[in-house]
C-alpha cells in the first residue's frame, strides 16, 4: 500500500484520510488514536484549522513560551515565542535580562518598502515601449486606484512604478518594478492583486494600440518579492566595557570584549561560521514570527539573501568596541503584519499581539529584531566562554528523559544527578538502567 498511488485523496472525508495515513504505519490503531488526540478541542477550532490548509487530518503542536523582560526603546515587552529547540527561549530571556540591566535594546532605523514585479517578454521594437512608457505608467497607476483605496487611506499603497530592462540577463525580458507600503498588514495578497492588475493593464494597452504588432508583449508572471531589502530594521545594544566586569565567569571585561570581537569577525568572513551564526539570529526571529502568525519562511529567505548581498554570505549582526563602549547590532529585512491574514484568525496569534500590547508593524519589526539579536548574543556569549553544549544539554535533559519514558521519581533523581555531570543520551540511559534513580 505504501507504494500505491492514491487518487482523490483530497476529496475523502477527514476520518478516511486519517485511516489511510494510519494504515501506512506499523500500528495503525495507535497512530489513529494519536492523531485524534491532537485534534482541535472545540468545534469552532476544528472548523477554523481544517480550512487553513488542505488535507488536514490532525494538528501539530509546538511549545508556546514567553521570553520576559525585553527592554526595547525604554519599553518592557514579554515576548511570545514558538519553538521546539531546547534552550532558545531560556537563552533569549537570559540575554534580555542581561541587556535590560545595561539600557536595553534600541531600534535605530526602520524602512517599510515592499517590492513586487511583473516580468514580461517584449518581442517588438523596444524603443516603442520606452516611448510609450510614460503614458502606460499613468494608465496603470490609475487602474490601481480602486484596489488601493483603503490602503491609501491608511497611509500606504503603491509608492513607485518603474520599467526595467532585463535583457542582459534573459533575452527579451523586461519587468515592471513596483514598490509598496502596506502599513500594518504583511500585504502579500494586496501586492499580488495589484501586480496582476498591472499585468492585465499592460497587455490591454499593447493589444489595443495599433502601433504595436500582434503578440508583441507576453506576460511571464506577476509576483511580490520576498527579498525585502528595503523593508529593514536595525537594532543595537551597548554599554560601557566596565559594566561587563563580573558578568562572564573566568574572563575580565576586556577579555570578553576581545573574544566577542574575534567571534564576530569570524562570522563576517567565514561562510561556515556565518551560516550557524545567522541560524542563531533566526532562532529568535522565527520563533516570534510563528507566535504572531507571520510568514517565517519568507523572513528566512529574505534574511539569507540579505546576508549575501555583497556576493559573499556574511553575518547579519556585528560587534564594535569603540573607546570605552561595547556594542552589538543587527540589521535584518523583516516583512511583518499585525492585521489581516492569520493574525486575525489564529487564537494564539491574536493572544501574542495582545501580550505585546497590540504593536504596529514597525514596532513588531523592532521587537522581533531585538529577540534575534538577543538570541545571537547569548549563543556567542556561551561559545566564547563555557561552550554551547553545557547549558543546551542541561535543558535537553528533559527531552532525553521523555524519550526514555522516565518515571517522575527518575526525573527528579536525574535532574539532581546531572547538575554536576555531563548530559548525553548514553549517560542518561546508563543512569536510569543502573537503578540509582
Amino acid at each position: 500500500m505504501k507504494d500505491k498511488i492514491i487518487k482523490g485523496f483530497s476529496k475523502l472525508p477527514e476520518t478516511e484520510k486519517r485511516r489511510y495515513v494510519a494504515s501506512l504505519c506499523k500500528d495503525p490503531e495507535k497512530l489513529a488514536a494519536e492523531m485524534e488526540a491532537f485534534l482541535f478541542t472545540t468545534e469552532g477550532e476544528r472548523e477554523l484549522f481544517m480550512d487553513l490548509s488542505e488535507n488536514t487530518i490532525s494538528s501539530f503542536h509546538l511549545p508556546y513560551g514567553i521570553a520576559p523582560n525585553f527592554l526595547i526603546n525604554n519599553k518592557v515587552y514579554h515576548v511570545p515565542m514558538v519553538i521546539e529547540e531546547s534552550s532558545v527561549v531560556a537563552a533569549a530571556a537570559s540575554s534580555a535580562r542581561f541587556w535590560a540591566d545595561r539600557g536595553g535594546f534600541v531600534v535605530k532605523e526602520i524602512s517599510t518598502v515592499k517590492l513586487g514585479h511583473v516580468y514580461f517578454r517584449w518581442f517588438g521594437d523596444s524603443k516603442l515601449l520606452f516611448d510609450h512608457w510614460s503614458k502606460i505608467r499613468t494608465i496603470l497607476l490609475a487602474k490601481l486606484n480602486p484596489i488601493s483605496a483603503n490602503m491609501t487611506q491608511r497611509g500606504g499603497g503603491i509608492q513607485k512604478l518603474e520599467l526595467i530592462d532585463n535583457r542582459d540577463n534573459v533575452p527579451n525580458l523586461f519587468k515592471l518594478h513596483a514598490e509598496f507600503d502596506t502599513v500594518d498588514s504583511m500585504g502579500a495578497n494586496f501586492i499580488n492583486t495589484c501586480l496582476e492588475e498591472l499585468a492585465q493593464g499592460l497587455l490591454a494597452y499593447v493589444d489595443s494600440n495599433p502601433v504595436f504588432p500582434a503578440e508583441t508583449c507576453q506576460v511571464v508572471m506577476s509576483i511580490l518579492s520576498n527579498y525585502t531589502d528595503q523593508c529593514v530594521v536595525t537594532v543595537e545594544a551597548s554599554c560601557l566595557i566596565e559594566d561587563l566586569e563580573g558578568s562572564v565567569n573566568g574572563l575580565t571585561a576586556e577579555e570578553f570584549c576581545e573574544k566577542m570581537l574575534v567571534a564576530f569577525q569570524i562570522a563576517h568572513t567565514d561562510v561556515y561560521r556565518a551560516t550557524t551564526h545567522n541560524k542563531g539570529v533566526m532562532n529568535g526571529v522565527a520563533a516570534v514570527l510563528i507566535a504572531t502568525g507571520n510568514d517565517f519562511r519568507a523572513a528566512e529567505a529574505a534574511a539569507h539573501a540579505f546576508a549575501a548581498r555583497d556576493g559573499q554570505y556574511r553575518s547579519l549582526s556585528s560587534c564594535q568596541v569603540e573607546g570605552d563602549h561595547f556594542s552589538i547590532s543587527l540589521t535584518i529585512p523583516l516583512s511583518v503584519g499585525t492585521v489581516g491574514g492569520i493574525t486575525n484568525i489564529h487564537p494564539l496569534a491574536r493572544t501574542s499581539l495582545e501580550v505585546l500590547g497590540h504593536p504596529s508593524a514597525k514596532e513588531l519589526m523592532g521587537i522581533i529584531a531585538a529577540v534575534g539579536l538577543a538570541s545571537n548574543f547569548s549563543a556567542l556569549q556561551n561559545l566564547v566562554t563555557q561552550g554551547i553544549q553545557k547549558g543546551h544539554m542541561k535543558l535537553h535533559l528533559a527531552n532525553i528523559l521523555n524519550a526514555l519514558s522516565a518515571t517522575l521519581s527518575q526525573r527528579h533523581a536525574a535532574q539532581k544527578y546531572f547538575t554536576n555531570n555531563q548530559v548525553s543520551y548514553a549517560a542518561v540511559k546508563e543512569f536510569l538502567d543502573s537503578g540509582k534513580a
